[in-house]
């Protein structure tokens, strides 16, 4: 017990009683209570959702230093992702019960297997637009997103030949906000498209500013991310039968299936009030640079698109565009 305490640092904490312990002390001494055991795994249950922001990062710290030097295989949960990325070795992202994707952390945010696992990975969250694929025999294959297109270069690469069957099919787009950046009268690198922008808020956080643009696209929204999901109604048992075990996990089973992954924000429905809180943000379109830029509300910016880092989903939010076979190179 006493190496424990002082691989801790609770020395001092082990004659005071609960009440007499602080949020961050309760939790190095729960730690201690588990390690002190000589657990095979440990299954920590959001052990940081009720602390403060500055206790949780030093903790998230010395959770990470302790699951390296014990070696012990950890299972961890929770609804940040910033503390699934760097944290964890495998990232196992769910929705509504049901696994969509586990792979490295690098991978996950790389390579994410459908729009749900995008948007929840990454900070700031990834740009999602409603995208229109046009494919004429005679011409360039573009993306529109509105009042703008993307023009994907030829000869299409092997991602973007995928999306000729999509030709006159609505896709969502999806840009991380480094993807996209301020053209500084420079001239387009390979691979990277105009577009234009319009200054609708500027962030400024110091080592960077996020700049909310308005490019006149209409934003793809992600529900289950936006509120709490209602709590489910259990249904009347009819019979004794349908109360089983077996009826029980038929049940969850379909309600993990069940339910688009996206909601695609229409402007009129904008206009009357019924976008969800994301399609009220200002501008459509987010994008990370230096903060040495001077940009200001209502300013027309020109943007460049790294067709390279471009994700394209289909309506029912699988990843089309990069190919749903390609195997990341991105060991750890």
């Amino acid at each position: 017990m006493d190496a424990t305490a002082r691989m801790l640092g609770i020395e001092d904490l082990l004659d005071r009683l609960p009440g007499q312990l602080s949020g961050g002390e309760r939790q190095r001494v729960a730690m201690g209570r588990a390690i002190a055991r000589h657990p095979s795994a440990f299954l920590m249950d959001e052990p940081l959702s009720n602390l403060d922001a500055k206790l949780r990062n030093h903790l998230r710290a010395e959770i990470s230093q302790l699951t390296r030097e014990l070696g012990v295989t950890t299972v961890y949960v929770t609804h940040d992702q910033a503390e699934a990325m760097s944290l964890g070795d495998r990232v196992a992202v769910l929705r509504g019960g049901v696994l969509q994707q586990v792979d490295n952390p690098r991978a996950v945010y790389a390579l994410p297997s459908n729009v749900f696992v995008a948007a929840f990975i990454g900070t700031p969250r990834i740009n999602l637009l409603r995208g229109l694929v046009r494919a004429p025999l005679d011409g360039a294959m573009t993306i529109s997103l509105g009042k703008q297109f993307l023009r994907l270069p030829e000869p299409l690469s092997l991602d973007h030949q995928l999306l000729r069957v999509q030709q006159g099919r609505e896709v969502i787009v999806g840009l991380r906000s480094e993807a996209v950046r301020i053209a500084k009268h420079s001239a387009a690198r390979p691979g990277e498209v105009p577009i234009t922008g319009l200054v609708e808020h500027v962030e400024f956080q110091g080592h960077e500013i996020l700049v909310h643009f308005n490019t006149g696209s209409s934003p793809a929204v992600i529900p289950e991310l936006e509120a709490p999901r209602p709590r489910p109604t259990r249904p009347a048992r009819r019979r004794r039968r349908e109360g089983s075990v077996l009826g029980r996990l038929r049940e969850l089973s379909t309600a993990g299936r069940a339910g688009p992954v996206v909601a695609l924000e229409r402007p009129e429905e904008a206009r009357r009030g019924l976008a969800t809180a994301e399609a009220r943000l200002p501008g459509d379109l987010i994008v990370r640079t230096t903060p040495d830029l001077a940009l200001r509300h209502g300013m027309q910016v020109p943007l460049l698109v790294d067709l390279a880092h471009l994700f394209v989903f289909d309506q029912h939010g699988d990843r089309i565009c990069p190919h749903p076979d390609r195997l990341p190179d991105l060991a750890e």
